[in-house]
Parts: structure tokens; sequence; C-alpha cells
């Protein structure tokens, strides 16, 4: 039966970055999955140009930008694996990139050079790579670990779990982490939908179809979070980078406000348009500032009728609200189908911070997406990734 240093399941990029550090530093390592690639969530990711890393995604700029019941469990993976360490392997490739907005890094050329490089830098480590290759069972003794794979049986020292979570499950996802750590006696904590466009109820999407297309700059909050970033209409109700942050903050039940003049004095801005155009009725003043159709849409549910000249400071105030703080309550989410995270995961409470390790389960080791550590949008979840595998990958 073919033994192993380490064995790491999962190849996407928590599980590569944990094999090519193990790898560099001679153990016989392993790595496998059930797809027929690896990296398939990078190969996707940002438009398929891979956002790789933020160059926020430090313990100084980014230690509130990390979602967990610890939200300080991830610091020390991050403090020791920068993004500037990740961006270093990423010039030495000879990868064009650059920042496309808060702090997000983007290859100039396809995600998949991404790909290239780490299965280069596995192959320099003399990583074993499996696809293809599903994992039946698991078991522990005294020296390690046994796996039945689909194709062989294994057994190994050390034991990492790469496997992510529910999300986008026609690129493979499985709960196979989970099961893993329940087995072997982890806890976990509630898992859902992260980073996922927000959906509304029939009655609330009937009005908001004819938005579908529609994008604007907002600001989007749910309690004292906020996020400023572009927010779109679809046929499903919200999406859009302020949406999809906020939608790991928002639950069912809750409400969302949008300011749609973000930095603007709205009230200003109606006072003079009350001074300067007092023949015009509110949806056309309205669409002075905002797209036609949303201008259109507010306007009927302000159900305000006549010229703005005659509208009084209190009429002009009710408006104000609703472009300072549109109320909208979402009946759900589009669920794992399109969310690029997964909130919850294996309880960071049984996982030692600086390893990964399973604190009761000697050479037992869970990293990236499958633990509860969920970045926001924009590299911050790559980085986490790359961070949590490389932490493993130097002591398994």
């Amino acid at each position: 039966m073919p033994h192993y240093d380490v064995v790491i399941l999962g190849a996407g990029a928590a599980g590569m970055m944990a094999a090519i550090e193990a790898g560099r530093r001679g153990r016989s390592v392993l790595l496998v999955d059930h797809r027929k690639y690896a990296g398939e969530k990078i190969r996707i990711s940002g438009g398929g140009r891979c956002n790789f890393t933020n160059i926020h995604a430090t313990i100084d700029k980014g230690r509130d930008r990390f979602l967990s019941a610890n939200p300080r469990f991830a610091l020390s993976a991050l403090s020791r694996y920068t993004p500037d360490m990740f961006i270093a392997m990423v010039r030495d490739h000879g990868i064009q990139f650059h920042e496309k907005t808060l702090g997000q890094l983007f290859c100039d050329g396809p995600a998949t050079q991404i790909n290239s490089m780490l299965l280069n830098e596995m192959r320099k480590a003399g990583v074993t790579l499996v696809l293809e290759t599903s994992v039946e069972a698991v078991d522990r003794g005294t020296d390690g670990f046994s796996l039945q794979l689909s194709t062989s049986s294994i057994t190994c020292e050390s034991l990492i779990v790469a496997t992510g979570g529910k999300s986008i499950p026609k690129m493979g996802a499985t709960g196979l982490g989970y099961q893993l750590a329940s087995q072997f006696g982890l806890r976990l904590t509630e898992t859902r939908p992260g980073l996922v466009p927000l959906t509304f109820e029939t009655g609330a999407l009937e009005k908001l179809k004819a938005l579908s297309g529609i994008a604007t700059d907002a600001i989007v909050s749910h309690g004292k979070t906020a996020f400023e970033e572009a927010l779109l209409f679809t046929h499903r109700g919200l999406s859009g980078p302020a949406i999809l942050q906020i939608s790991s903050y928002w639950r069912e039940g809750d409400a969302i406000a949008v300011d749609l003049l973000p930095h603007e004095d709205a009230g200003a801005k109606l006072r003079a348009a009350r001074r300067a155009t007092p023949k015009l009725q509110i949806q056309t003043v309205l669409a002075g500032f905002l797209p036609r159709k949303l201008a259109q849409l507010l306007g009927e549910e302000l159900d305000m009728t006549g010229m703005i000249g005659d509208f009084s400071d209190k009429k002009l105030a009710v408006v104000e609200a609703i472009l300072k703080a549109w109320t909208l309550k979402p009946v759900g989410s589009e669920g794992y189908r399109t969310a690029e995270v997964t909130l919850g995961g294996v309880d960071t409470r049984d996982l030692d911070a600086r390893t990964m390790a399973a604190r009761d389960v000697p050479g037992l080791y869970f990293v990236g997406e499958v633990v509860d550590v969920t970045g926001w949008l924009g590299g911050y979840n790559f980085q986490w990734a790359w961070a949590s595998g490389w932490a493993a990958g130097q002591v398994a």
C-alpha cells in the first residue's frame, strides 16, 4: 500500500499552496481531487482574469475584512504569508497584472496563468497530483491515516483537508470537508451562501424587473456595515459588488438600505431643482440624478403628483430620504448555485491558528474555504487560501 508523508484532499487554491510548501520541505506529497482539472475555481474567477489577491488583505488594513465566529483567527496566517509574498511568485513567473480597484489585483491575461504557475511549482516540489479520483473512506490509526480512494488504498502521516465549501456545485463542490471534520470530532458552525445575489418576493420583483440590467453606484448598508460599489438590478433581484459584499452580513428577514447618491447632498440637489426647474415632475427631476427607469420607479413609489416647484420642504425631505436610504427587504439569495464562497464551516476553536492543525487530532489539518473564515469580495478569499495553505504546508 503506497505511503506518503502528506496527503492533501482538494486541488484548489489552498490545496495547491499547501502541496507546494510541503513538497519544498522534502515531504512526499500526494494531492487528490475528484475533478478533471486542478484549480477550477481559479480558472473562472475574476471573469476569467483571476483576482488573485488584494493588497489590503493584511493584518493592518484587512483585519476587519474577514468574517468568522472568531475574526482574529485568520490574522496569524495572514501576517506570515502576505499579499507581497504571493505577488513575488506571480512576478517570478512573468505574469503581468494590474490593480483594478480597491486593491484588487487581476491578471492582464487569462486566469489559467495562475493555475499554470501553481502546477509548475508543484512539479518542482515533487508533488504527485491525482485527478478524477474520489475519496471513499478515511480512517485514523496509530501512525497516521489510511484512505480508500476510488482507484487505490493509501496511507499517510499527515492529512490536509482543502476541499472547499458548498459554493458553485457545478464546479464540483461537495460537503466532504465537513463530513471529515464531524467524523474526527471537530465542531462546525452554520454554513450559508456568501458573496451572492439577493432575491425578492414576487410582488417586489414585478416592480423591479423593468430595471433588469441597469447598474448604478451606491452605498448599500445593513446595520452598521456598508459598502460603496456598483449595484446591479437583475431579473431575480439585486447583484453587483455592493450587493455581493452586503450579502455576507445580511440574514433572512432583514432589510437593506441603499444610498443612491453617495457623498452627495440630496436635499441640496432637490432644493436647487425646485428653484431652477419648478415646473418639472419629480420623476423628471430624479432622472437628472439617476438612470431614467430607476427614477421612474422611485417616482411611482413616492406617489407624489404635481410640479416640484410646489413641493414643500417636508415633501422634499421624503424624496431625500428615499434617495439616501431606499429600504428594500430581500427574501433570500440565489444560494450556493451562484455564491462565490461559503460562510461558516470548520469551527476555528478546534484549529490551531498558526498551523491550521486540528487541536485534538494529530496530523489532521483544515485550510481554505472549508474553515469558518470568509473574506470580502475582491481577492481576500484567495489570500486566505494562499496563507492558510502555506501555514499548513510549513508543518504537515
